[in-house]
Order: C-alpha cells, then structure tokens, then sequence
C-alpha cells in the first residue's frame, strides 16, 4: 500500500500556529499561492474545512483544531528525535565489532583503542579474537583486521600499522645446546614449533625470502599450537625455534630473553590493514574508530 504524503499536513500546522498564510509560507520556504494550493487540496482529500480565513487573519475551524491538536505535537517529537539522531554525529554511540588476530589485537588495535575508548563513553568495541579468516558480512561484523595481502579486493582496507616481518627467534638455552642455523633449509634439523592453522587445518610453511627468492620450509618439533601466544611462552621454555610477527616478541628479543636467526631472510611485507565493506555505510562509532586506527604513514 503506498503511504500518503504528509507535506500537506506539515503545511496546515504550520498555518494554523502561524495564524497566517505570510509567515507560515515564509517559514516553509515556498510561495503563499503554493501553500493556499496545498491546504486547498487537503481539504478537498478530507472533504472538510479545516481553516476559516478573513482579510486579517487565519482561524481553525472546529475539524482543523481537533486535527492540529492530534497531529502536530507528532510532528514536534519526530523532529526532535531527529535533531538527537543528528546529535549523534558529534558524539558517536553503539557497538562496533572486529574480528582480528591475537597478534593485530594485542600490538595494534588495543594500544590506540585503549587511549579513544574513554573519550568516547557510549562506544561499545566487541572483538572476535580468531585467527580464522572470517567472512565479515555474512557473520555480521562491522569490520575485521588482516595482513594487507590477505584483504579481499571488494573491500575497503585502511592501513592500521607499518610493514611487519616475521622473526626466527629460540631461548639463549636453546642455542646453547643447537648451532643456530644458516639458511631455511637448516631449519629441517631444528626443533621448531609449530603453528596449525585455523582455516584450513594443515601446518603452517615457514616462508622466507632472500634477494628476491623465495623458500617455504615445513619443520617439525615437539609442540605445535593452533595460536600464536603459546609458541612465545614455549619459546621462552628452550623448547625450540618458533616463527612469529616481530611484534610479539620484540620486547623478549631486547630484554635478551629470545636471539633471532635467519632475519636476512624475513623481509618486511604489508601490514595489519582494517577492512570493511564498501557497500555499508560507516557508522559514526565505525568512522571514529578507523580514525584513531589509522596509520601515522598513511593519513
């Protein structure tokens, strides 16, 4: 069914409280023959008279008193639930949910959202920490964060960190015991720790690259872990060579705790990037958030 138009009755309030056919065109922006066409339609679509008009002034009749008193207290509360609506432009509200990788939550989003967050109150953040690759529209997130390369090409992606390497990195101990080795290949006479990836379930191939060529290595060892934060802890514990984000274990690596190898091999690639579809419409909270994510070298 289509709905009425609602513009006449918009124009016979604003009559009828202006008590003048001059102010009230004048308020609406249009022309007093416009306005007098208008309300003469309504009348006619009612088959009442709702204004009793002389030289001097504009009256409601009996009908057009009982229709302003029910209609035009409506009008005033949609108006003001739409300046509040408007409002919200310049102090954003609502729940924004992410999915990320443990490794882009603890290294990037949380550090900056963890200084925005108190500025803005009515801003609910939900994450969904996996590092599976998450169809965000279809499991109804707002946005999700990933390598740079891994982003699908619908997408708009926003660059939230700088190029990232991975790091080969062991326990001094570890060391102590095994000669660190040279090259990838070396790798295959290590313990290494492995990672089972969420998505497909296979293990991870370490890949590494040198002047342009490019080696993948499948190790072996005795752990393997289906997350990234585990492989720290067992790295730290002299169990063997994990290979991670250098993120995650710059701090062990300066304290001395862990000794990276092969870093000639690990050359930067791109970053965490935070994507969402191009087809929706960003909400305020969305729009903040982004803005604080953003990377330094790429506003």
């Amino acid at each position: 069914m289509n709905r009425p138009n609602y513009n006449d009755l918009l124009a016979f309030v604003a009559i009828a409280r202006e008590r003048s056919f001059t102010r009230a065109a004048a308020r609406l922006g249009v022309s007093q023959s416009a306005l007098s066409h208008t309300v003469r339609g309504l009348e006619a679509r009612l088959g009442l008279r709702l204004l009793t008009r002389t030289t001097r002034n504009v009256s409601t009749t009996q009908a057009g008193e009982r229709l302003l008193q029910t209609i035009g207290h409506r009008f005033d509360e949609i108006d003001a639930e739409l300046a509040a609506l408007s409002a919200l432009r310049d102090k954003p509200a609502g729940i924004v949910r992410i999915t990320a990788a443990e490794d882009a939550l603890e290294s990037v989003l949380w550090p900056k959202l963890a200084k925005l967050l108190p500025k803005y109150p009515d801003i609910q953040v939900e994450f969904d920490v996996s590092a599976s690759l998450r169809n965000i529209v279809a499991d109804r997130f707002d946005a999700g964060v990933r390598l740079g390369e891994q982003v699908e090409k619908d997408m708009i992606a926003v660059p939230i960190s700088a190029d990232m390497r991975m790091a080969a990195v062991a326990s001094p101990a570890y060391f102590a015991r095994r000669k660190p080795p040279k090259t990838p290949r070396d790798l295959t006479g290590h313990a290494c720790i492995n990672l089972r990836l969420p998505t497909s379930g296979g293990l991870y191939a370490w890949e590494f690259e040198r002047r342009g060529r490019e080696t993948k290595v499948r190790v072996d060892g005795p752990l393997a872990f289906n997350s990234t934060s585990p492989i720290v802890v067992a790295a730290l514990a002299g169990f063997g060579i994990g290979y991670l984000p250098e993120t995650m274990v710059r701090a062990q690596l300066a304290a001395g705790r862990l000794v990276r190898v092969l870093e000639d091999w690990c050359p930067p690639f791109p970053g965490y990037h935070l994507y969402y579809p191009s087809r929706r419409q960003q909400s305020p909270a969305l729009a903040v958030i982004i803005g604080a994510l953003r990377h330094d070298g790429a506003r």
